[in-house]
Parts: C-alpha cells; structure tokens; sequence
C-alpha cells in the first residue's frame, strides 16, 4: 500500500500523538502518594499511621504487605514500630516510595560502667524553696551502685525506687491509649531533704556521687538551691493582660484561673523561669514584674459593688491591692474566691436582676474570700475579670433576646465562625494531600451563609487564606462578644493513633458555659447525619478558652481515615453539614431561652 509524504506524516504524528497521550494516563493511573509520615519522620510512638492514596485499580503494598484501601483508593494503616531506625518501601504497580521513621526511646538509656545518665540528674535547673519544704534529688545509674548528693554541710543518700505506673501523655485520652503501665525504675535513685535556715541561703549546686565496684566519681548538678527567707519575699505584679497560672512549674501542667492584670502576690518558690505565688498558682517570670521592696500584699474587702449594664451585670469589688484570684462555674452558681483577703462586709446591694438571685459569701480561711452568685438559669453567657486601679470588675453577660419570626430565628443574635488553621498552619492532609485550613474555610462559609439566612450576625475570625494566630483569634471573640464562639475544624490522631478505623464527629469544651452547648451540637450532628460519635471531651484549647462567650470547637469528621475523607470532601455533603450546623444552633438557642 502507497502513501503520499504528507498523509505519511500525518499517520505519524497522530500515531505519535497517541503514544504520547497513552503515556500521560498510564502516568496518571500509576500515582501513589503518601502524605504522612513525612520523611525522616521522627516519634516516640510504638506504631506510625500511612496517610495516602492510589488509583483504586491494583494494590499497594507496605514491606510486601497488602494494605486494604477505600473505595477511592485511600490508605491509612498502622504498622509497629521497633526503637531506633524504621525503613519502609510503599509500593503501587511501579512505582515505590521510601521512608524512614525514627522511634525514639521515652527513657534515658542506662548508662554503662562508672556513670551517671546522660541529663538524669534533678534538679535541672535553679530552684529556691521555703524552710521546712522538701528538696529532693534523683539520678539515674547503674543497678547496685551506692548515690549520694552533697548539698552545703549535709550529704544526702539517694535510694534505688520500686516500680511505679508510667502515665501516657495527654494526648493518650484521644485514641483510647491512657491506662498506665507497669515501668521499672529499678536505676532511678531518689532522695530528699530539708532546710531549716530562716534566713535567705544560697546552698549552692548539688555534688552527685557514685560508688560502684570499688571506684567513686563526682558530678556537679546543674541547678542552684536556694533557701528563701519568708521574712523578704519577693513580691511580683502580673504585666500580662492574663497571666497563665497552673498548677506546677511547667506548661505540662494544668491551668488555673488566669490573674487579671495587675494581680500582685508574693514568690514563695522558684524553679527557672517559673514563680510559686503565695496563693499556690504557678506564673512564667515573664509574664510579672518584680516590685522592689514591696511586703507580701494582703486586703480586706467591705462593701461589694453593683453596676447593672445594657448587656451586663458587674459586680465590683474594692480591695486594698490587687489580690490572686479564681473562678468556679456550676449549672446554677458562679463562684470568685479572693486570696490573701479577709472580709470586713456588712453590707451588699443586689437588685432583683435578669441573672443573680442571691449572692453568699464565706469566709473560708482566715485569708480567703469566697463569693457564690446563686443563678436565675442554668446557662451562662460569658464573663469577664480585669482589675480597675486596685478593684475587681466581674462582668457577667446578659442572655441574648432572640426574635419571635420563624423565618429569622437568629435575628439581631451575633455568632463568631472560627475556621481553623490558615496560612502557614496547613492543620490536617487527607490522603489526596488536600489540606484542613481548606476545608475548614469552605465549610465555614457554607454555614455562614446558612446563618445569615436565618437573620444572625455572623463574624468570620479570617474569610481567606491567611494565618490568624491563637492569641488574636482569642482576641477576636473578646472584642466581639458574640452569643456564641464556634471553631471548625477536621480531625487528626497522634502517630499512635487508628487512623484507619477512627472516624466521627468530635466536640470540645473547656468552661461550664459552653458544655451545653457542646453536647447538644453533638448529638444534634450525629443524629441529623447519622454520622458516628467520636465524642464529647473537655478539653484546654485555644479556641475553648475564651470566657466572654460559649465557645466550643468541632471537629466535623477524621482527615485522615480513607472512608471518612470522602464524605468529609463531598460538596452535597458539605452543604447538608453546614443546613444541620445552623438547624442545631437554632434549636439549641430556643431550648436554653
């Protein structure tokens, strides 16, 4: 068969054509992508999730290992993990991805020979305690050693401990992980003792020494004990416009009531940056200043002001200076408790009003001041602390009056949409690689314009890509006041975690003011969307903090479980999320009325 040129060069081109194009969809049909762990991933887990996705045609495969995947091809097993180096080989058709995970150990390694382990010996860092209070050391060293620390004229034998539960992390309570385990710390040694000295005493570092087979070494502890003299303690005034309080001197442990700005207590401990206040609290030094020459403040309180407010009621409290303070929620009451005051009241005026029917008050130590504000209703709308030169202002806000139309239900009632993460804070990857701060946005839109059709005002913390941090979303639901703060967002798990069976709708709440409101979005979402339950948690978050409103935080669905991740990008079901949203804020602001 004769072909001219041309027709022969145009058979070519188009047979060219088709080769190039069946390279571009066998490309296509062979994409594996694996979005977590990144690579040189690093944890201290015992098993890593694989977040990640592949034509749902042919199998992927783990080590040589078959892994199921949904019906869009999405993966997300978990596979143990062995101390130190992990290697994986993700395989699909042809395609392979490598990557190395790093478990790391939880306990410092026991050392070998004549020596303590690396960074074990405690205290860490300076620390000043009062007279009388225990001062304890511990160390870590081989089993049948003989450990002892010097400190001044006294030497201090530490002992080896039995075995204790080792508590998992916080995090723990999310996957279902937080019972203790049994742990041996048969090479931990232990010991404590006391100062007695009245006045201020600088004992200097601890020596650490070791005996084992005849042969001793010596090592000086890293941090300085010093003895306070509770005739001069220093006397500090919290700068920060709430000063982070907690129970102990590290972030690890759990907040207390911030102090309002200006509160002003005596430092009864130190260990590094963190102060003890006389009132038990624990405050970062960077967020006080010391006031030099000032004797540890106390108060008394007489008469107890009260101020009625279009949208609130305040309640003003004279002091001498401003004292450490805390706050207690319950269904009906509202309690302030002052420390380091005592009352000399007689008189308290209290009209009738839309929230307070009776305030009690006690005495409940010869320093401490405990005021109970009895409720007309069970639901609480917000409030706030700040110092006013040396008096409390508690504010306590108004319900809001919400409409009688039936088609505009939220008329004149201002709401705050949070959508979570932005910018640089890419939040959670699905197994495509799509990311929550887009999710979180378009679903957030979605149910505003669900609101605005139901007559609310609706207040968006950011209505694009951009990054808003934690304190100024925070700030926002301050200097917004809305009826209601809700923060919307997709779920994770830690690396521990089952990413491929954990799936539903989780809700988070931190104040007493927001639990019902928690609960009932809750049940409401999962029982209009038949959507499954991951539960109802308390939980100390950013955007559950705020006070001046009911803020609590959604997390709509798992980003990371392969089945889940397809409802969770569904537009129609985006749609019917964000109607049942708005339907169950309506219905729970009538239930609480």
């Amino acid at each position: 068969m004769n072909f001219g040129v041309k027709t022969l060069l145009g058979i070519l081109i188009l047979l060219g054509f088709l080769v190039a194009s069946s390279v571009v969809v066998v490309a296509q049909e062979q994409s594996l992508k694996v979005v977590y762990p990144p690579p040189n991933h690093q944890t201290t887990a015992d098993q890593i999730f694989f977040i990640g996705t592949a034509p749902p045609t042919g199998q992927v495969l783990i080590n040589g290992k078959l892994i199921t995947r949904s019906k869009s091809g999405h993966f997300a097993p978990s596979i143990p993990l062995q101390l130190g180096e992990n290697n994986f080989t993700v395989n699909y058709q042809n395609q392979a991805v490598q990557i190395q995970v790093k478990r790391l150990a939880t306990e410092p390694e026991l050392p070998q020979g004549l020596a303590f382990a690396k960074d074990s010996l405690t205290p860490t860092v300076d620390i000043a305690r009062l007279p009388g209070e225990l001062i304890c050391f511990s160390a870590i060293a081989p089993p049948y050693a003989s450990v002892s620390v010097k400190l001044g004229n006294q030497t201090i034998p530490l002992s080896p401990q039995p075995q204790q539960a080792q508590l998992p992390g916080n995090l723990a309570a999310l996957t279902g992980r937080n019972q203790p385990t049994a742990h041996h710390s048969a090479s931990k040694y232990e010991g404590c003792t006391t100062a007695d000295d009245t006045k201020e005493v600088d004992l200097g570092k601890p020596q650490f020494q070791l005996t084992l087979n005849d042969k001793t070494i010596t090592q000086e502890g890293q941090g300085k004990i010093t003895i306070l003299s509770p005739a001069k303690l220093q006397v500090v005034e919290v700068t920060a416009n709430a000063g982070v309080a907690r129970t102990g001197p590290s972030t690890d442990y759990s907040r207390l009531t911030p102090l309002p700005k200006g509160t002003r207590a005596a430092v009864t401990a130190r260990e590094g940056e963190w102060l003890r206040l006389d009132y038990g609290g624990w405050i970062n030094s960077k967020e006080t200043t010391i006031i030099p020459g000032a004797i540890p403040p106390r108060s008394i309180i007489r008469s107890v002001g009260y101020r009625p407010l279009p949208n609130a009621i305040e309640m003003v409290f004279p002091l001498q200076v401003p004292v450490p303070v805390s706050v207690k929620q319950s269904n009906s009451t509202f309690t302030v408790t002052l420390y380091n005051t005592t009352a000399q009241t007689d008189i308290i005026r209290l009209d009738d009003n839309p929230l307070i029917s009776r305030l009690d008050w006690q005495q409940v130590t010869p320093e401490q001041v405990q005021y109970s504000f009895n409720l007309k209703k069970d639901q609480q709308w917000g409030y706030h602390l700040k110092y006013n030169g040396t008096s409390l202002v508690l504010s306590l806000r108004k319900p809001p009056v919400l409409p009688r139309s039936k088609q505009k239900p939220l008329t004149d009632i201002k709401i705050l949409l949070d959508p979570g993460h932005g910018g640089k804070e890419s939040g959670a990857r699905g197994p495509t690689g799509y990311l929550e701060k887009d999710v979180n946005l378009k679903v957030s839109k979605l149910v505003r314009d669900e609101l605005n059709k139901r007559g609310a005002t609706v207040v968006m913390t950011r209505e694009d890509d951009k990054e808003v941090s934690l304190p100024e979303r925070q700030a926002i639901i301050d200097r917004e006041q809305p009826a209601i703060a809700i923060s919307i967002h997709y779920n994770s798990l830690p690396d521990d975690g089952d990413a491929e069976n954990t799936k539903g709708v989780g809700t988070f709440w931190y104040h007493p003011q927001a639990h019902s409101l928690a609960v009932f979005m809750h049940n409401s979402l999962v029982k209009k969307l038949k959507r499954p339950s991951y539960g109802v948690f308390w939980n100390n978050l950013a955007l559950t903090r705020p006070a001046s409103a009911p803020s609590v935080l959604l997390e709509l669905g798992f980003m990371i479980n392969p089945d889940e991740f397809e409802w969770v990008t569904n537009e129609k079901e985006q749609k019917k999320l964000a109607r049942a949203i708005a339907d169950g804020i309506v219905e729970w602001f009538k239930k609480v009325q």
